[in-house]
C-alpha cells in the first residue's frame, strides 16, 4: 500500500494523519478511523486495519483529533491533547476529516471507531445517515455520568463528587484549563474537560435505534459486557447489526490483531451496503 502524511484544516490547528491507499490505485471505497481516548493515528487498531483494508481496495484514513495523546505541544509551549478534549470538538474533528476525505472524490467512508472513538462514531453516523457502514471496536456505553459508574469507575473512581466540585470551582474561577491528576484516568485532565465528559459523551445504546446502516460491534472476551454493551446495542439497533466477541482479547486487542482484522475484513466483504 501507499501512505501519505496529510494535514486536515480545522477552525484552529490542523489535524495530522496518514492516508493509506492500495498499491494499484484507489477503487473509490474508503474507510476512516476514529481513535480512542488519548491515542493517535499511529497506535492501536489503525496500524493493523490499514493494510488489511488496503488489500481489499479501501483507502483508509487515520488521523489525530485535537484531543489526541494525553498532552502534547505543536509550535509553541502551549499544551494541547487529550487532557483538554471535549465531545463537541471531537465530533467536529470527525466531520472535518470525513469532509476532507470526500472532497478528494472518495465515497462516503465506512466509519471505524475504537472505544471513545466508537461512541463518537455512533453519534457521527446518526448525524450523517449517508454513512454506508459502522464498525464499533469496543465502543463504550457512554451517556451522562458514564465515566463515573460501572466496575472500572473511570476518571475519579470513588472520589467523583470531590473532583467534580474541584473542577466546577476551577471553571467558575476562569481556570478551566487547569490540570487535575485523577486516580482512574490517563493521569491528567483539565477541569473543563472533566465537566464536559460527565454531560456530553454520546449514549450509544440510546442512539442505536437511529442507526440504519449495517453495523459490526466487536468486543474482546476480557472486556466488561456492561461497559461495552455490544449485545444491547444489537438488540436496539435500527439496522442490521452483527456482534463478534474475540476470545482471549483485551480492550487494546493485544495479541489478537490478526483475529480482529479478519473479523472486520470478512464482515465488510459480506455487508450489504
Amino acid at each position: 500500500m501507499r501512505t501519505e502524511l496529510v494535514s486536515i484544516p480545522t477552525n484552529t490547528v490542523p489535524l495530522d494523519g496518514l492516508l493509506y491507499q492500495p498499491e494499484g490505485g484507489s477503487s473509490g471505497l474508503a474507510a476512516i478511523y476514529f481513535h480512542g481516548n488519548t491515542m493517535n493515528f499511529y497506535t492501536g487498531a489503525a496500524r493493523f486495519l490499514a493494510p488489511a483494508l488496503a488489500a481489499m481496495g479501501y483507502s483508509f484514513l487515520a488521523f489525530n483529533r485535537r484531543g489526541h495523546d494525553v498532552l502534547t505541544t505543536r509550535a509553541s509551549r502551549a499544551p494541547e491533547g487529550g487532557a483538554f478534549q471535549t465531545t463537541g470538538e471531537a465530533l467536529a474533528d470527525n466531520r472535518y476529516a470525513v469532509q476532507w476525505l470526500t472532497a478528494r472524490d472518495f465515497a462516503a467512508p465506512v466509519i471505524i471507531g475504537h472505544s471513545n472513538g466508537g461512541m463518537l462514531g455512533v453519534q457521527h453516523t446518526v448525524d450523517h445517515p449517508q454513512t454506508p457502514a459502522l464498525v464499533m471496536l469496543s465502543a463504550g456505553r457512554g451517556g451522562p455520568r458514564s465515566t463515573s459508574g460501572g466496575p472500572e469507575k473511570l476518571l475519579a473512581q470513588d472520589r467523583h463528587a470531590e473532583f467534580e466540585a474541584r473542577a466546577r470551582a476551577l471553571v467558575a474561577a476562569g481556570r478551566g484549563r487547569e490540570l487535575m491528576l485523577l486516580p482512574g484516568w490517563w493521569y491528567a485532565i483539565s477541569a473543563e474537560s472533566f465537566i464536559d465528559r460527565d454531560a456530553t459523551v454520546p449514549d450509544t445504546v440510546a442512539l442505536a435505534p437511529k442507526i440504519r446502516c449495517p453495523v459490526l460491534a466487536i468486543r474482546g472476551s476480557a472486556e466488561d459486557r456492561e461497559r461495552y454493551p455490544a449485545e444491547e446495542f444489537q438488540a436496539r439497533c435500527g439496522g442490521p447489526c452483527t456482534v463478534e466477541i474475540i476470545p482471549d482479547c483485551d480492550h487494546f486487542y493485544t495479541g489478537r490483531e490478526v483475529e480482529v482484522a479478519y473479523a472486520v475484513s470478512a464482515w465488510l466483504r459480506q455487508a450489504d451496503r
